[in-house]
């Protein structure tokens, strides 16, 4: 008897972690799937709770709050940092999330109380959340997918002579495929797009902002990082193990985008909300 409760609750945790996975979109060629947002919160549970309203899932790897969308996991503590100044002003102006209906998800999110900002020039195809304390997050449609909300974007803000060079960098560091949207240079990687606009001025790094960094999921650590320090990428510190069991770095970018490298550990099951 003890065994087939054993063998259960083995199944259980297993089919658990499978569903944690697939939430985030498979690796590409090189090894590399979109990972995390990592908010250094000043109210870690504002924004719990207004991610929460949005359709995300909860998980405490470690005992820390994550919120998991699909294509996206966010961190919402760094330790006992707290974030100063918003996206807008960053490198990483805002992040994105694409939903199957705008006018439907703002309805519903502002019932559930989540302040959403309306579309640039009142488009109903568009709309904008900022947390409280000011990650922005672009919210446009795509009536044909099936699921209510997924990641979509993170969208760049840098000196218009380095967008090229920024393209070019990141589809070779993250095995990203160029392309254009809308006439404006993006990389493709799974999980996300990521958008080049230009800035008029040099923006901030993003290290110490409350959108701290941005970290890619990786299949194969080692041979990750033995890829880029051959391409000439330098380490921000020492490879460690995390308090969770993932396996982590960090770059920077040449504009001032922290970026998180991750081999990350399961998760373990989802929190259930009352």
């Amino acid at each position: 008897m003890k065994i087939s409760v054993l063998v259960a609750l083995l199944l259980v945790l297993t089919l658990t972690a499978g569903t944690a996975a697939a939430q985030q979109a498979p690796f590409n060629e090189v090894g590399v799937t979109m990972g995390h947002w990592h908010i250094a919160s000043k109210d870690v549970e504002a924004n719990k709770k207004l991610f929460l309203a949005m359709g995300g899932k909860l998980y405490t790897p470690g005992g820390n709050p994550l919120i998991m969308f699909p294509g996206v996991l966010i961190n919402l503590n760094l330790g006992n940092e707290k974030g100063e100044g918003g996206t807008q002003g960053s490198v990483v102006n805002h992040v994105g999330f694409i939903v199957n209906n705008v006018q439907q998800r703002v309805a519903q999110w502002k019932a559930a109380g989540v302040r959403v900002l309306p579309g640039t020039n009142n488009r109903l195809d568009q709309a904008f959340v900022e947390t409280p304390d000011g990650v922005r997050i672009e919210i446009l449609e795509d009536k044909t997918q099936s699921m209510p909300v997924r990641n979509e974007h993170v969208h760049f803000f840098i000196p218009e002579n380095e967008i090229p060079k920024a393209q070019a960098w990141y589809a070779k560091t993250f095995g990203g495929k160029p392309g254009t949207r809308n006439n404006a240079p993006v990389v493709d990687l799974p999980g996300v797009q990521l958008r080049f606009n230009k800035a008029d001025a040099k923006q901030a790094p993003t290290r110490g902002r409350v959108l701290d960094h941005i970290g890619f999921d990786v299949k194969d650590h080692e041979a990750f990082v033995k890829k880029i320090q051959a391409e000439g990428i330098k380490l921000d510190e020492p490879v460690r193990k995390s308090p969770t069991g993932s396996t982590i770095t960090y770059i920077t970018d040449p504009w001032g985008t922290r970026i998180e490298i991750v081999q990350r550990a399961p998760l373990g099951p989802q929190v259930q909300q009352p």
